[in-house]
């Protein structure tokens, strides 16, 4: 009888490998910053780089032109130097790109300006910044963007919304903006003049046809991030409603904010009807308790702005409000459109201007009769 065969027996299955271990969330985290950090320090010092190296391309062209003194030499020259440049390294020389980098070294024709700016500005804010013809605004956004560190975004909103002509120093005579620029990009001194606009634009409030103080206030404490934007940076919200008590009475401030860069106290009280000549002595009430109250050693003494619907210039003028630290400016719930936009603010700025040429006639006439 032949034997029985043997059950078959199954090998058993080798075991799954084991899982890979995930690495700890903090530990992938600090890995992907270290790697996201380099890659943007790399970015950037490719573009000073390259803001360098178009400069001196564009003052080298700039030397050989004017050495000629024919400017259609100057149109061939690019044009053929565009033409081989480009079959050798590609699309960035062409003879658009060289006229840019010939404009860019002779609106910026000091090289350790460039090297200064180079560090907060790309290639991209330049290319914005170049074709504007005149020369103060021009160094207002590029002295503001290395100070404030704008994204090429945030240039491009500044300039679309006119920033510099809503700017205070805007309305100052060519010689005293050169003084405030030249001290900004000297000692990193900012003015009030260069932090205070008229106007705000406040659209991003959404606020309708019909509302009260209340409702702008709410909406600016809704939209907060936004409304600092609008200020510009080193702005810093500390209260709503402050309350100060003067002899048993008890006043109440709109808004109260900290410039870092001025070391100053900004308090913001809300009309929303036009500024009355009133407005001036609540607001030098609040500075004053402000300054025996709040101000910390080492800080300035505080300033103030009255934000409302509108104003009257002569009003504004005869009170004298600068020699008491306040600033009106209105504030517009919507955006004109671009054309609106520019006349009206160009209109402000003439009329800024004539009233101080007049000032500045009076008070030589003043002077002269003195010392007659």
């Amino acid at each position: 009888m032949p034997a029985k065969p043997k059950p078959r027996t199954l090998a058993p299955k080798p075991a799954a490998p084991a899982a890979p271990a995930a690495p700890a969330a903090p530990l992938l985290a600090d890995v992907r910053d270290l790697i996201l950090t380099a890659r943007e320090a790399v970015a950037r010092t490719v573009d000073a780089s390259l803001v360098t190296l178009y400069w001196h391309i564009g003052r080298r062209i700039h030397q050989d032109i004017l050495k000629e003194k024919r400017a259609e030499y100057g149109v061939e020259i690019v044009a053929a130097l565009g033409r081989q440049l480009s079959e050798e390294f590609g699309r960035g020389f062409t003879a658009k790109a060289l006229h840019r980098m010939v404009q860019f070294a002779e609106v910026f024709p000091e090289e350790q300006i460039v090297a200064a700016l180079r560090r907060q500005l790309g290639w991209t804010h330049f290319r914005m910044i170049i074709p504007m013809e005149d020369e103060l605004k021009r160094d207002f956004y590029a002295e503001m963007c290395r100070m404030e560190n704008w994204s090429t975004r945030t240039l491009e909103q500044k300039i679309k919304s006119m920033l510099y002509e809503r700017t205070a120093i805007s309305k100052k005579p060519d010689k005293l903006i050169k003084q405030e620029l030249a001290a900004l990009r000297s000692e990193d001194k900012l003015t009030p003049d260069l932090v205070f606009r008229d106007p705000y634009i406040l659209d991003f409030l959404g606020l309708k046809d019909t509302y009260a103080e209340k409702d702008v206030e709410a909406a600016i404490l809704r939209e907060v991030e936004s409304f600092i934007l609008e200020l510009g940076i080193g702005f810093a919200f500390l209260e709503r409603q402050k309350r100060m008590q003067i002899d048993a009475k008890d006043y109440y401030l709109d808004l109260l904010f900290y410039h870092r860069k001025l070391k100053r106290l900004v308090a913001i009280d809300l009309k929303l009807g036009d500024f009355e000549a009133a407005d001036k002595g609540q607001m030098e009430l609040y500075l004053g308790w402000l300054k025996r109250h709040a101000v910390e050693p080492g800080e300035e003494a505080p300033l103030g702005m009255i934000l409302c619907a509108g104003k009257n210039d002569e009003h504004v003028e005869l009170l004298e409000l600068a020699s008491s630290g306040i600033h009106v400016a209105t504030y517009w719930t919507q955006l004109l459109p671009k054309k609106q936009l520019e006349r009206k603010l160009h209109q402000a700025v003439v009329r800024a201007r004539q009233r101080l040429t007049l000032n500045d006639g009076k008070a030589g006439k003043k002077t002269t009769r003195k010392a007659q």
